[in-house]
């Protein structure tokens, strides 16, 4: 990606990035309508009363992954393939550690998450399952998402795709076969994506070890990990993954306090999230195809074509945006009903007034994805935490304000602030370390990335 026009190579890479996340996003559709569907509204809401701790922990997995892609991606783009190496084995390591790590403390703590989070009773149990089972399975989700990450470092965004295709078409069917036939209830839902995942990641490690021999090391013993090596992942994926962590706790807060309003606004808000969750998609993937782009650009060491990718970013962000509000402005009922029966009428007008006034702030979201990603590209992944506490704080507010007061128009204008408390913080940073990484270079151009 150091080479061409930016605005074709952006767009290529993203588009493969953007097919998985709607797959990943429809085979949650799938599972959510199903369960609402032939389970029942509380089954829904339990699958749903989890969702902001699933985006805690999942998210805090996906950041640190895409993290360990960017140490990966810069020597790469540096064309330094033992370094590379290094890293690859470094984010192994790594993985396998926090995959433990996570897995057994968050399935030990699962009840007292979801007590901590005023779950209604009533859908307590199917809560709990399905975030158990979750847990439990962490390092299925983790070990195909690094693979994919170090995959898309090295330019190929198409593959991981082609994988998680697979993965999705097989999470559909054994939706169907363990919730309908099996009668599973929330549990096989859980117990489905764990599966496609597992299978995704398989795929891709058999393809790894085939189509990429630049991977394997021609001195295995020159090329040890150092502990710097192990330093470096840390400090780009940690601070990726606390970033998606600390947004995560606000959403749990705006959760929570949307959860004590009821059991029926916490039906609305599994709906309208679910749906929501489909649309905003895009943002994120041409971000991760930012942070790769900027990546390999700066260990290149050409600092025009991150800035010229960054504008045609945006465009393109901006023409999705418009598409985006349209469709969900004016099909917000129909889509609702993937989930809510259509005689829940005071169910679907929440679900709507969430979903309309979330689509009118998409801009805002695309923004913030961009320069996030575009800051953690560019190595600098610590800063973007700050994005991270200023949706924390903008969500947090409003769940201890606004939403007493408001109830669940409150809830609804949770997101927006925060993605424009986000931007406030992102943009002007994100110019301040372009402009002092081009005058550090300037100054001493022999000095490593």
């Amino acid at each position: 990606m150091t080479v061409g026009k930016p605005f074709p190579l952006i767009l290529n890479f993203a588009l493969p990035l953007l097919l998985g996340n709607l797959l990943i996003q429809a085979y949650s559709l799938v599972d959510a309508a199903i369960v609402g569907q032939t389970i029942g509204l509380n089954a829904l809401a339990g699958v749903g009363a989890s969702s902001s701790v699933l985006f805690l922990i999942l998210g805090f997995c996906t950041g640190l992954t895409g993290g360990f892609g960017i140490p990966v991606a810069q020597a790469f783009g540096a064309h330094d393939y033992a370094r590379m190496r290094r890293y690859v084995k470094a984010s192994y390591m790594l993985s396998i550690f926090f995959a433990i790590l996570l897995s057994v403390a968050c399935s030990l703590l699962c009840a007292d998450i979801l007590r901590w989070m005023q779950t209604p009773e009533e859908i307590f149990d199917d809560a709990y399952i399905y975030l158990f089972i979750t847990f439990v399975t962490i390092p299925c989700n983790l070990a195909y998402n690094l693979l994919a990450s170090i995959i898309r470092a090295l330019g190929d965004s198409k593959t991981p795709f082609y994988f998680l295709l697979i993965g999705a078409v097989l999470n559909i069917g054994l939706d169907f076969l363990l919730i309908l036939v099996f009668h599973m209830g929330v549990a096989g839902a859980s117990v489905a994506t764990a599966i496609a995942q597992t299978v995704s990641f398989l795929l891709c490690a058999i393809y790894m070890n085939k189509a990429f021999p630049i991977l394997k090391s021609p001195a295995p013993s020159a090329e040890r990990v150092r502990w710097r090596d192990v330093w470096f992942a840390l400090s780009i994926g940690v601070p990726m993954g606390l970033q998606f962590s600390i947004t995560a706790i606000g959403s749990i807060m705006l959760q929570s306090a949307n959860n004590a309003l009821g059991t029926m606004y916490a039906t609305a808000f599994t709906a309208a999230m679910r749906i929501k969750m489909f649309f905003i998609c895009p943002f994120e993937n041409l971000g991760v195809a930012l942070a790769t782009y900027c990546g390999q650009n700066l260990g290149a060491k050409k600092f025009d074509r991150i800035r010229a990718g960054l504008k045609d970013a945006i465009y393109i962000m901006l023409a999705y945006s418009l598409i985006a509000f349209f469709v969900v402005w004016f099909f917000a009922r129909d889509l609702s009903t993937l989930f809510i029966a259509a005689d829940e009428t005071v169910l679907l007008d929440h679900s709507v007034m969430f979903l309309r006034t979330s689509c009118c702030c998409y801009a805002f979201l695309g923004i913030l994805t961009i320069f996030r990603y575009s800051l953690q590209g560019v190595g600098k992944a610590k800063l973007s935490i700050g994005s991270g506490v200023s949706e924390l704080l903008a969500r947090g507010l409003v769940s201890l304000f606004l939403v007493p007061v408001a109830g669940f128009f409150g809830v609804c204008v949770g997101d927006p602030l925060a993605w424009i408390a986000a931007d406030l913080f992102l943009v002007p940073t994100f110019f301040f370390v372009l402009k002092r990484l081009r005058t550090s270079e300037l100054e001493t151009p022999s000095s490593p990335v």
